[in-house]
């Protein structure tokens, strides 16, 4: 876009829109005096990366103006509402949210999800929320199953439902209830997922008198348990609705181009929840942030931030509260020890990980940082069921998503070795035929005999891979064509990283053991 004429605009606050070739709007922004604002775009050559993106796909601009900045704050958040642009802060991406699935079965279930992990699944399931927490979803779930006896179990039908025993599940795995009687069940639990609960009870009210009136007593007791459940529940949720938080406290921090920001929710002097967000940094986000996230969150009476933000700000809340809000910046004193303290979380939360990756490349003198790492592990009993557990860890993170399972198929019987090099094998060879990029680095759960095994697997397939082994018993590290193996320190935290990975590799592989050996089991009864 070449530069604009501005004699039109005025001087004055506001909202400008820029449009691309489409006549899309990409950007919303407000402004004390929109000609200046618009100007600074076009003029000057100091603009960080993503400025000087979005100005390259401006191809038209507008504007609409304001008799004050307030207006102008209450007009941009409308606009980005109405428009999303491509290049506002989109706080949906900040973070998934706590969600309950309604799976799309014939007997459906209740499961415990976010909303990144839902949409990637691209089901027809239906999904109720958010819930910024997830301990209240989860006590949701637990009441709904119990209240009504909804499935748990993955797979239909089954053998045996132990939960049918402790009459916790109706069990249609075992063909215990209709198909007809179930989705009735679910019906109900849709209701109270709605927030209709007070209909349902209304109905549950009449069942029981029903039932009571046919001196069907053991039904009538039935629905009436049903009745107080539910009545719990809304008692529950009601609180967690009427919270009101006297101050919120807010700090970030910018690296490498991404805000990573944290905000504390304080009632009554008491930590009661926190809420993290991620986006991509530009010039005034913090104010953007603010305009945002209070469209869809209580205001308190009191926001305290890390710098000094235009008294217009607390005005545009106090006039959204219809109660004055103040917006602190404070230099001293407890307000800013606790924005010290958000701070801190966010270091521990978004990096804290990182610097255990950092820990382990120092410990073995590696040229680069192992954002992922691969470990594998081998699990069986007494030589049966020999099965192979692989997690990833990304960022210093549990990536469970990328976890994997192996079932042993080259050979029956108890060989270490011979496991260690199929599964190696296999996991690479997957890689390597689909393009897949490949770890920064494997590790083998063993000894030198182990470590030799897997490498020769990666011989045999060509592909070239940093790798090492873990041996539990001393904790010694084994390297690639050394015969010695190196000890660190027991608080080497490099050390500590490896033990926690292979922890994890031994949990999630006995999981697995386990399974298959309640899997051959239930074959034989």
């Amino acid at each position: 876009m070449e530069k604009p004429n501005f004699s039109k605009v005025p001087e004055s606050p506001g909202c400008y829109l820029y449009k691309d070739k489409k006549e899309g709007v990409i950007y919303v922004g407000k402004a004390k005096n929109l000609r200046k604002r618009v100007l600074s775009y076009f003029s000057g050559k100091d603009k960080d990366p993503k400025t000087k993106v979005l100005i390259k796909n401006i191809s038209d601009f507008d504007f609409i103006a304001t008799d004050t900045e307030v207006e102008a704050l209450l007009l941009e958040n409308n606009l980005i509402k109405k428009y999303s642009p491509k290049y506002n802060i989109n706080l949906k991406d900040s973070k998934s949210y706590s969600v309950i699935e309604l799976t799309n079965e014939p007997f459906p279930r209740l499961l415990s999800s976010r909303t990144e992990k839902v949409k990637n699944k691209k089901t027809d399931s239906e999904i109720f929320g958010p819930f910024t927490s997830g301990k209240t979803r989860d006590y949701i779930i637990g009441t709904l199953n119990k209240t009504f006896k909804l499935r748990t179990c993955k797979k239909l039908p089954q053998k045996k439902c132990i939960r049918y025993d402790l009459g916790l599940c109706s069990a249609p795995c075992i063909n215990k209830i209709s198909k007809e009687d179930y989705l009735k069940e679910v019906e109900r639990a849709k209701l109270i997922l709605k927030g209709k609960g007070t209909d349902l009870i209304k109905e549950l009210n009449e069942e029981m008198k029903f039932f009571s009136d046919k001196e069907d007593y053991e039904k009538a007791i039935i629905v009436r348990d049903e009745i107080v459940s539910i009545k719990s529940l809304q008692e529950r949720q009601n609180v967690e609705r009427n919270k009101v938080y006297d101050e919120d406290i807010l700090n970030y921090v910018l690296r490498e181009g991404k805000v990573y920001l944290m905000v504390f929710n304080v009632h009554k002097g008491i930590l009661e929840n926190k809420k993290v967000f991620e986006f991509n940094f530009k010039e005034d986000f913090l104010e953007e942030f603010l305009i945002q996230f209070y469209d869809e969150n209580d205001i308190p009476k009191k926001v305290i931030t890390p710098e000094k933000l235009p008294k217009v700000l607390s005005e545009f809340l106090s006039s959204k509260r219809r109660g004055k809000v103040e917006v602190i910046n404070p230099k001293k004193g407890e307000l800013k020890e606790l924005l010290s303290l958000v701070k801190k979380n966010i270091e521990i939360q978004y990096f804290g990980d990182l610097e255990k990756v950092e820990k382990l490349k120092e410990t073995l003198n590696l040229q680069f940082s192992p954002g992922v790492i691969e470990f594998f592990d081998i699990s069986h009993l007494s030589g049966t069921e020999v099965v192979a557990s692989m997690v990833q860890f990304r960022n210093g993170k549990p990536d469970k998503s990328n976890y994997r399972k192996f079932k042993i198929k080259s050979f029956s019987g108890n060989d270490d070795f011979k496991a260690m090099n199929e599964v190696v094998k296999r996991r690479y060879y997957r890689l390597k035929s689909k393009k897949e990029p490949m770890p920064d680095l494997v590790v083998i759960d063993g000894g030198i005999g182990q470590l030799n095994s897997s490498i020769g697997a990666l011989d045999e397939i060509g592909v070239k891979v940093p790798i090492i082994s873990l041996a539990k018993k001393f904790e010694e590290v084994y390297l690639p064509g050394t015969e010695s193996p190196i000890r660190f320190n027991d608080k080497d935290k490099g050390l500590l990283f490896l033990r926690e990975i292979r922890d994890e590799a031994h949990r999630f592989a006995i999981k697995f053991q386990r399974e298959r050996r309640t899997k051959r089991f239930f074959d034989k009864v």
